[in-house]
């Protein structure tokens, strides 16, 4: 993708990333002045299919950025200094990603980075941020995928493991009664995307296969799919009585409409990724009771600022919370506290000292492994009446589960 006024090393993805050359330098260099501001950036999708994940990313980089020059800023060799937060859009494609990242690197000078949303958007950046040795923690992008795709030095991820995301709807069907109450036939419908295809071809089949259950329908669809009336009447035919899905938020959307309009009514109903932003219940509005997702944080949770954070962002923005306010600012003020131990600009102090994290933060304890990862726990939601409540484990719900899933 040629972007207008800067030089691109190379176009992007995930494969040319992996083999992009350093075009500028990070290291160990601190390459700020010395009297200038503590300079942040971040790639996150502020349009195109992932937009809704992106406005609560942004919310909660900001936040933590807010939070430090409020305090005066964060000391830098003896003196503070306030921080910069440069957000550029990488519009829901990776190309932008890299492009992006690379701008940030090498015309912005950034001295850290924060990561995008979801693998196949934090992978490129963070690919660019661990050739060129700059710094980068990142949420958003599942621990154990994150993990395989590179041996990191330069970049930390802290987020749940897909693993646990795609077992939990199974547990939370054994811990309700629900499954019971059920066929034990399942049906999956999952975008071919990168991680999404491990989660339908992989790891939903075997918890399913683990916890009794007979998958009878599966199929992949490109990510920017939005009709799968075809996959509904197939699912349907098959007598599925839970349906897991993974697709894009306009998927997912127009997915629950479609199931209405092809009569299908399974008694569970799933929807990771695309059925988790605030946007999808409010297009869906009575359509989204009854679906469930995968979370990792509430303000219910015992976590210092937990109940703070969401009460700031309603009054703020006059909206209902999502998750990702949390896991977002975390991934900021782990980066800035790493920032303020350093002392220093030098990126390879930087580096070190997030290696060294280890404390409770707003979206719970954040430790990193030697894979460079730190895996958030956890529940399973479900949209209630515009608002997402946890219906599992029964020792964190909010809410009681609604089932079966209602058909309009």
């Amino acid at each position: 993708m040629k972007v207008p006024g800067r030089t691109v090393c190379a176009a992007a993805g995930i494969a040319l990333a992996t083999t992009l050359s350093a075009c500028g330098s990070g290291g160990g260099s601190a390459t700020a002045s010395s009297s200038g501001p503590i300079v942040i950036g971040a790639s996150i999708p502020l349009t195109g299919p992932l937009a809704g994940f992106g406005y609560f990313e942004k919310w909660g980089y900001q936040h933590a950025v807010d939070v430090a020059n409020k305090a005066g800023g964060i000391k830098i060799d003896g003196a503070k200094r306030k921080v910069k937060l440069i957000i550029l859009d990488d519009q829901t494609n990776p190309n932008t990603t890299v492009n992006n990242v690379q701008q940030l690197i090498t015309q912005d000078h950034v001295d850290a980075l924060l990561g995008s949303c979801t693998d196949s958007l934090v992978e490129p950046g963070a690919l660019i941020a661990n050739r060129m040795g700059v710094p980068l923690v990142t949420p958003c992008a599942a621990t154990n995928t994150f993990a395989a795709t590179a041996k990191w030095t330069w970049a930390w991820d802290l987020f749940f493991n897909s693993e646990n995301l795609t077992e939990t709807p199974f547990n939370t069907a054994d811990q309700l009664g629900l499954k019971a109450k059920t066929n034990s036939k399942v049906a999956i419908i999952h975008s071919n995307g990168k991680n999404e295809n491990i989660i339908g071809t992989v790891e939903w089949p075997a918890w399913a296969k683990k916890h009794g259950w007979k998958v009878v329908y599966n199929t992949a669809v490109p990510p920017t799919q939005t009709q799968f009336t075809s996959s509904l009447q197939a699912a349907k035919a098959a007598g599925a009585d839970m349906l897991l899905v993974v697709i894009s938020p306009p998927g997912a959307i127009a997915l629950r409409k479609q199931m209405v309009s092809v009569g299908y009514a399974p008694k569970i109903l799933v929807e990771e990724e695309g059925g988790e932003p605030l946007q999808f219940a409010q297009a869906l509005g009575k359509l989204a009771n009854g679906v469930m997702v995968g979370g990792y944080w509430d303000p219910s949770f015992p976590f210092p600022g937990a109940k703070q954070l969401e009460q700031e962002f309603q009054a703020q923005t006059h909206q209902t919370g999502s998750q990702h306010i949390a896991d977002t600012d975390t991934a900021a003020t782990v980066l800035l506290q790493a920032i303020a131990r350093a002392g220093t600009l030098d990126k390879t102090a930087i580096n070190n000292q997030i290696a060294k994290t280890n404390g409770t933060f707003v979206a719970g304890h954040v430790t990193f492994g030697a894979n460079h990862t730190s895996t958030l726990p956890m529940v399973e939601e479900q949209w209630q009446n515009g608002k997402n409540v946890i219906i599992a484990p029964l020792n964190r719900s909010t809410a009681k589960v609604i089932f079966p899933l209602p058909t309009g």
